[in-house]
């Protein structure tokens, strides 16, 4: 069985690819300047450098010892097209990813709302609780034969 290592035309599977620096998978490109002499053509994994913080990742490493064969018009597009095919599924795993962090972030908040309002549930009735304390002992001390300024009412027996 051959593998995509083995037909020059083929384009390695995303989970194969490698990770740069920056934790992404690579970029399948292919050489084009003349500079390394025989490079020309030769495929490359390469950061999709789509980090957000502008620093420039260097990561590159090479697939192809010598460049390719003549490819034809119709396989070039076809190569471009699975290019894109795979950017875009890197862009998709990287959205899944991001709506998953997302998704426990907003379960982690509705813990924390739920808290705070059990903990505001709790100060309201530990308030009403000290409301209602103060309020027993003043109106039984009227009740024991003093008047509000604390002096004995003189009963008329």
């Amino acid at each position: 069985m051959s593998t995509w290592r083995d037909d020059p035309n083929a384009i390695p599977p995303w989970n194969e690819r490698p990770k740069c620096h920056c934790g992404f998978r690579t970029w399948l490109q292919v050489w084009t300047d003349l500079l390394p002499q025989g490079k020309k053509g030769c495929r490359f994994f390469k950061c999709p450098d789509i980090d957000d913080d502008f620093k420039a990742c260097t990561f590159m490493q090479w697939i192809d010892t010598r460049p390719l064969g003549r490819v034809s018009l119709k396989e070039e597009q076809e190569r471009r097209v699975r290019q894109q095919q795979i950017r875009l599924k890197g862009k998709e795993d990287e959205l899944k990813r991001r709506r998953a962090e997302l998704g426990q972030r907003e379960a982690a908040l509705k813990i924390q709302e739920e808290q705070f309002q059990a903990r505001e549930a709790q100060f309201k009735r530990e308030a009403e609780e000290q409301k209602n304390r103060y309020k027993e002992p003043a109106q039984s001390s009227t009740s024991d034969g003093r008047n509000k300024k604390g002096k004995f009412l003189r009963s008329t027996q």
